[in-house]
């Protein structure tokens, strides 16, 4: 498996982790009272935002040329980052 795969790999799987976070934060909202769910809501459409940022990026990371890839890369992790210190920032919220 080349660097770019296992690294495309890796994003994937930390993308499936953030993916079931908002599922169980989906669950916890629907069990909540009502005023606490305006907060859940806000927070996971914010986990969501973040989430559809990281797997557009993943979607660039695939389509790039082995090339381009390489340019990305740099960029990709530092927008990694950002998303990833955000999301991690919300999810705090809910625990």
């Amino acid at each position: 498996m080349t660097e770019r795969e296992q690294y495309i790999e890796k994003t994937k799987a930390k993308i499936d982790e953030w993916n079931a976070e908002i599922d169980k934060m989906q669950a916890r909202m629907e069990a909540a009272q009502a005023d606490a769910k305006i907060d859940y809501q806000r927070n996971l459409e914010e986990l969501r935002t973040q989430r559809d940022e990281a797997e557009a990026k993943l979607r660039d990371m695939r389509a790039a040329s082995d090339e381009a890839w390489k340019d990305m890369k740099s960029g990709f992790d530092t927008a990694w980052g950002g998303i990833a210190d955000a999301f991690n920032s919300a999810m705090s919220r809910f625990r």
